[in-house]
């Protein structure tokens, strides 16, 4: 672990602990450096709310911040907006993941947003889509798989999920056990349509949702900060025998465990404890990855469970499913898959090579460690 990384906890456990750091640390931090990790991770107003309880104003982090808490207003506002007229139709709906947990965190604008997910009723996916482009959004995907995204400018991103988890998930039991989510929402007492889950379920899910992208791409710091400041705000509350049992059927209990484990060594002090070979390799990820991972990662995870051949063939030819997602002429007439099929290499030459060229360097890192 290199300085900016141990810099980056530090100054994290502070702001979410109302610990005042030291100053003289803190000055004898490279800031572009740490400015631009923090960047990397979507933890900047974090770490400036702690920087200037120590007396350390720095511009980009100040203005970054101010731009956040004025994002996470806008998104308020947005959101309550879009919910009501959910209301006024009659469309069920229920707020997942970062608009639940920022409120959480000790100040406003701390845990920042880069878009808002809404899971709703998918029966009233046409009405949905009239009310988000009256509302200025335009659609950038709609039914193609489970969410919907719409876009406002100049920075309103909301992700309209049908569902929590799709069938293709590497992880099948993650799709299994939410395939019926319905059993798990619970109605809310102040309006007509609105739902949530309880604390042990929202935070079963939370768990679910972060070891998806921690299996596949990667997740960075800001997801082991959200396990720390939900078991430090809710842990003693939380019934751990019932979350136990669900985490085992979604066999991801062992993950669970290490993480929230994690999370209370890095961030319960200000003082980072001392971590096993485990516990360290498990931190090194989240330095590593970044808010949403790596593709190169992502590569390398699926090589895992699957040969080089098996890997290549299914990336050449994916299934008819993926394709009818993917390209738009082959959803309305799946015949036209073998088109559909060169139409996406043609897309990929022209327009994503970069992925291209990672995945060839990937297989040949892969083929060289067996050399």
């Amino acid at each position: 672990m290199n300085e900016i990384d141990k810099d980056l906890i530090y100054l994290l456990s502070c702001a979410v602990n109302g610990i005042v750091p030291d100053s003289e640390r803190v000055r004898s931090a490279d800031m572009d450096k740490l400015y631009g990790y923090s960047k990397y991770h979507s933890v900047q107003s974090a770490v400036c709310i702690a920087l200037e309880r120590a007396g350390v104003i720095h511009k980009q982090f100040h203005e970054e911040m101010k731009k956040i808490i004025r994002n996470n207003i806008l998104f308020d506002m947005e959101r309550q907006a879009i919910l009501d007229e959910f209301e006024k139709h009659g469309i069920w709906y229920m707020p997942l993941k970062g608009a639940i947990l920022k409120e959480l965190y000790p100040e406003n604008g701390m845990r920042q947003m880069v878009d808002n997910d809404i899971l709703y009723d998918s029966t009233k996916q046409d009405t949905v889509k009239i009310i988000m482009l009256s509302k200025g959004y335009s659609a950038e995907s709609i039914g193609n798989n489970h969410h919907d995204i719409y876009h406002k400018l100049p920075v309103l991103d909301f992700e309209l999920h049908t569902c929590l988890f799709e069938e293709t998930h590497a992880n099948k039991s993650l799709y299994k056990y939410y395939s019926d989510y319905m059993r798990l929402l619970k109605k809310d007492s102040e309006n007509g349509f609105g739902y949530h889950l309880s604390d042990e379920d929202f935070y079963v899910f939370m768990t679910a949702h972060e070891y998806k992208h921690f299996s596949l791409s990667g997740t960075g710091i800001r997801s082991l900060l959200d396990c720390y400041v939900y078991c430090k705000e809710k842990g003693s509350q939380l019934d751990w025998k019932y979350i136990n049992e669900q985490c085992i059927k979604l066999e991801i209990a062992d993950y669970e465990q290490q993480r929230r484990e994690l999370s209370m060594k890095v961030f319960s002090s200000d003082e980072l404890s001392v971590l096993n070979e485990a516990e360290n390799e498990m931190l090194m990820h989240y330095l590593k990855m970044g808010t949403y991972g790596t593709y190169e990662n992502g590569i390398e995870n699926k090589l895992k469970n699957q040969s080089k051949a098996g890997y290549v063939l299914h990336n050449v030819f994916p299934s008819v499913k993926y394709i009818r997602r993917s390209v738009g002429f082959v959803d309305k007439w799946p015949v036209l898959y073998p088109v559909g099929i060169v139409y996406r290499w043609g897309r990929i030459m022209v327009k994503r090579r970069s992925y291209l060229f990672t995945t060839i360097n990937v297989l040949k890192k892969k083929e060289n460690q067996k050399a």
